[in-house]
C-alpha cells in the first residue's frame, strides 16, 4: 500500500498529540514534515513528552517556513494544529496546492475568513476535514442513534455547557498558554464547536439567530474576557439551543454536558461533578417499552467500536476515532471527508455572531453561511470590532 504523506504546522501540545498519534498508531502513513516558529519545539524536550521530536522522527523534515514546506515536499495531507484564532489561511494555503487538510477547530476566526476558505475548498481538488472530535465521542453517537432509531422524535429545545475550572498558575495551565496566547483573549462564546457541533448530528437546519451576553470580569479583573458568557442560538423552525461557555470558573466540575428535549424522549449526559458523582447518561422515551422512566446508559467518552481496541486514545478515543475515519474516507476515494468543512462552518459561525451580540449588549442577530448569497454583506457588519 502507497504510504499517506502528511505534514503538521503547528508543534504545541496539541499538535504534537496529533502528529504523534498519526505518525506511530497508523502504519500506513509516512510523518514528512513538520512546521513550527519555535525550532525549539522540534528541538528540545517539551511538555509531556520523554525526548524531542527531532530524535523520535529523525527522518522528518522540520521547517520554519510553511510555504516552503508546502511547496518543497509532496503531500496528501497537513495537519493545521495553529492557533484557534489562525486556522484559516494555513488551511487555504494547502487547498490552493491541492493538498488535503485536517484542520482543528474553530474553523475560522471571522466571517471574512469563512468566505476565503470556503471558495478555496470549492476551487481545489483537495477537501478538507474539520476535526470536531466532540462529534465523534460514544455517549454523542449513542445520542445519534437514538434519533435516528425515532426513539427521540424531533428536538425542539437543547442545552449544552462547555466549562473549563480557573487554574491560572497550574503547571497545565502554563504550558497551554505559553505557546498559545490565543487561549487569554478568544472570546468564550466563540469556541462553541464543542457544543453545537454534536447537537448539529441530529438538527435538520443550520442556527439562524442568535442572541448572546457576557458578565463581565469579577475573579480575574486582569482578564481579556467575560468570565462566562451565555448564547441563544435557533433555528428558522424554533428550535432552540442554550449554551454556556466560560472564560474564568472557580468551579471544578467536567467540561461537557448536554441536554436534548425531543417530541418522544429526552436525553442527558452530565460531566461528572466530584469524585462521587461521575459522568452519566440518561435517556427516556414515549416510543420504547420499559424506557418512559429515566434510564441509565452504560456508554462514556469512547466509541463503542473501539472498545476493544488498545490504539484507541486522545479525548477518550475522539481523536483516534477521527483519523480513522478521514484515512478511511481517503483510501476509499470518497468526495467528502466524514466531517465536511460545510459542518465546521456550520458549528462555528455561530459564535461568531454570537460574539457580535454580545458587543451589541444581547442585540438578535440573523446567521448566514458562506453558500447563501446573504453572507457577503455581514462580513464587514459583523468582523468590524
Amino acid at each position: 500500500m502507497k504510504k499517506i504523506r502528511f505534514a503538521v504546522v503547528g508543534l504545541g501540545h496539541r499538535g504534537r498529540h496529533m502528529a504523534r498519534m498519526a505518525a506511530d498508531v497508523f502504519d500506513f502513513t509516512e510523518f514528512v514534515a513538520a512546521c513550527d516558529l519555535d525550532p525549539l519545539l522540534w528541538n528540545e524536550t517539551q511538555w509531556m513528552q520523554t525526548e524531542p521530536l527531532k530524535n523520535i522522527y529523525p527522518d522528518t523534515e522540520f521547517h520554519t517556513d510553511y510555504i516552503e514546506m508546502l511547496e518543497k515536499h509532496e503531500l496528501d495531507f497537513v495537519f493545521i494544529e495553529t492557533g484557534a484564532d489562525v486556522h484559516a489561511d494555513f488551511c487555504i494555503q494547502a487547498l490552493n496546492r491541492n493538498i488535503n487538510v485536517f484542520s482543528d477547530i474553530p474553523s475560522v476566526a471571522c466571517l471574512a475568513e469563512a468566505d476565503l476558505l470556503w471558495k478555496a475548498e470549492q476551487a481545489s481538488q483537495a477537501r478538507l476535514m474539520t476535526g470536531a472530535n466532540p462529534n465523534e465521542w460514544g455517549f454523542i453517537n449513542a445520542l445519534v442513534d437514538l434519533y435516528n432509531r425515532g426513539l427521540l422524535g424531533e428536538p425542539y429545545y437543547m442545552e449544552a455547557e462547555y466549562i473549563h475550572a480557573y487554574r491560572k498558575n497550574s503547571e497545565g495551565s502554563k504550558q497551554l498558554t505559553v505557546h498559545s496566547p490565543w487561549r487569554k483573549r478568544l472570546q468564550p462564546i466563540s469556541y462553541c464547536t464543542h457544543s453545537l457541533g454534536p447537537l448539529l448530528r441530529i438538527m435538520k437546519e443550520v442556527f439562524r439567530y442568535a442572541i448572546c451576553v457576557g458578565t463581565g470580569k469579577h475573579i480575574d479583573p486582569e482578564a481579556e474576557k467575560d468570565d462566562m458568557q451565555t448564547a441563544i442560538f435557533q433555528t428558522e423552525s424554533g428550535v432552540t439551543v442554550r449554551l454556556l461557555r466560560n472564560g474564568t470558573c472557580r468551579t471544578y466540575i467536567g467540561n461537557h454536558s448536554y441536554r436534548v428535549f425531543g417530541t418522544k424522549g429526552y436525553f442527558e449526559r452530565l460531566d461528572y461533578r466530584s469524585a462521587n458523582r461521575p459522568s452519566v447518561v440518561h435517556f427516556q422515551s414515549t416510543e420504547l417499552y420499559g424506557a418512559t422512566e429515566m434510564t441509565e446508559l452504560p456508554i462514556g467518552m469512547m466509541p463503542v467500536e473501539y472498545l476493544e481496541n488498545p490504539k484507541a486514545a486522545g479525548h477518550g478515543g475522539a481523536d483516534y476515532a477521527l483519523l480513522d475515519h478521514m484515512f478511511a474516507a481517503y483510501l476509499r476515494g470518497d468526495k467528502e471527508f466524514p466531517i465536511t468543512l460545510r459542518d465546521g462552518l456550520a458549528m462555528t459561525l455561530p459564535g461568531i455572531y454570537a460574539v457580535k451580540s454580545a458587543k451589541l449588549g444581547g442585540q438578535k442577530l440573523t446567521i448566514h453561511y458562506p453558500w447563501e448569497e446573504e453572507f457577503t454583506a455581514d462580513i464587514q457588519l459583523i468582523d468590524e470590532i
